[in-house]
């Protein structure tokens, strides 16, 4: 890791950016998919799966029996542990349905709000070096919940033309049935605009390398929605004396584990706690079956030293971390300052990996500065907001002369006469 000692606000924008590829090449490869999947459909998808990950497919959907069997493939610890954290997932997440209140604004003037499902999403789970069917959970969950009526998802397949079988168990319990082995920005593609085998879709879930986030905002051009742009993974720590640093540098290794474009970030206001946790990350790391990957994700990270906590916060606030950890010992002070953050883990006993699978928060964050303006997947990213409102003669009475001036001012006086003409109108 990179350290930097009390950085000047000047040095802030250079710190806060994230690791960066060829953002040009990789738009162009992406526009080039995209053309060729809606002109060829399946056929395309099949060349790219080549392609891209060498593997030659004749097959894109997954049959609905191997899905229904999946449970038998996965050993009765991990089932249990899928149950468990589907449990906590789904009780978090009904937690956030909000019921209809309907407003009286004024006598005879009522407004309510009414959520309705979006009714054809898809889920984007990556394949790559570590399957996420935590992920089908954080999406197939509360999509589950807002009764969405048609749910795809797509995966790249294995070398073995699978999808893994706990990706598939993590289907069956969100009820997920419609499985396809795509991966990439052709997997975002197919769902942009459908193709023989794979539906289009209103609304696209699910984080992705540096191809697949920009495939996403790029189906924007064609009427699509995605949930945010999660891109590659991170995490930001504020930890002082009070944290415990073999706690830290666990919490490190296990974001940095993700992928080498993944970016760990520790801030602190003692020099010798990240001395401690730089210590630690050396014993760490050894023993980790992804060190590779961890030791070139580290390149990317960095330990920066304030010396005061309040110049800490603004920096983690121009940050905008999508999972950030409060590790001191005034944590409240921390909290009650923050304006922007994917998710937020506070004390020493709430590792990152706890919301990555089991303790009924979403793992679906916004990324690369994304925080500022973007929120985490959450049961509301399944709905529809329609507003209502129902006035009675009295109610429009009251508020005619409001209305008439204001469209007058606007030049609208087609706008004015919808009023007018029912007020005056002697006959109701």
């Amino acid at each position: 890791m990179i350290n930097v000692l009390n950085p000047n606000k000047s040095d802030w924008k250079s710190l806060v950016k994230r690791p960066y590829f060829n953002n040009k090449s990789i738009v162009k490869t992406v526009s080039e998919v995209f053309k060729n999947v809606k002109k060829n459909g399946d056929a395309s998808i099949k060349n790219y799966t080549f392609k891209f990950d060498k593997i030659k497919n004749d097959v894109i959907k997954v049959e609905k029996k191997i899905i229904f069997e999946s449970e038998s493939r996965i050993s009765k610890d991990l089932k249990n542990a899928i149950d468990l954290a589907f449990k906590n997932i789904y009780k978090f997440h009904s937690s956030q349905v909000i019921t209809k209140k309907k407003i009286q604004i004024q006598d005879g003037i009522h407004c309510w709000q009414e959520k309705r499902p979006i009714n054809n999403v898809g889920f984007y789970i990556p394949g790559g070096t570590a399957p996420l069917f935590s992920t089908v959970l954080m999406l197939g969950i509360p999509s589950l919940i807002a009764k969405c009526s048609n749910k795809i998802l797509c995966s790249p397949p294995n070398k073995n033309l699978e999808i893994s079988p706990e990706i598939l168990y993590a289907c069956k319990v969100c009820g997920i049935k419609d499985v396809f082995m795509v991966g990439g920005a052709q997997a975002i593609a197919a769902m942009t605009f459908g193709t023989e085998s794979i539906p289009k879709v209103d609304k696209i879930f699910g984080p992705g390398n540096q191809y697949v986030t920009e495939a996403k905002q790029y189906s924007m051009n064609f009427g699509i929605s995605i949930d945010m742009p999660a891109g590659p993974s991170e995490l930001l720590i504020l930890a002082d004396n009070s944290a415990n640093p073999k706690y830290v540098a666990a919490d490190l290794l296990s974001q940095a584990e993700h992928g080498i474009d993944s970016q760990v970030v520790l801030v602190s206001n003692s020099k010798n706690l990240i001395d401690q946790v730089s210590k630690e990350l050396n014993i760490q790391k050894n023993s980790l079956s992804r060190l590779k990957i961890i030791n070139k994700s580290l390149e990317n990270s960095k330990s920066i030293f304030f010396k005061s906590i309040d110049d800490a916060i603004e920096f983690i606030n121009e940050y905008a971390p999508e999972h950030y950890i409060i590790n001191v010992e005034n944590e409240e002070y921390c909290i009650s300052n923050l304006s922007s953050a994917g998710s937020v883990f506070i004390g020493n006993y709430t590792p990152e990996s706890a919301g990555d699978y089991a303790s009924g928060t979403n793992h679906t964050l916004p990324t690369n500065g994304y925080a500022k303006q973007y929120s985490g997947v959450n049961t509301d990213s399944f709905f529809k907001t329609i507003t209502f409102q129902k006035i009675s003669k009295r109610g429009l009475n009251s508020i005619s002369s409001a209305i008439q001036t204001m469209a007058l001012s606007e030049g609208l006086d087609a706008h004015k006469q919808a009023v007018s003409i029912r007020t005056n109108d002697d006959e109701n």
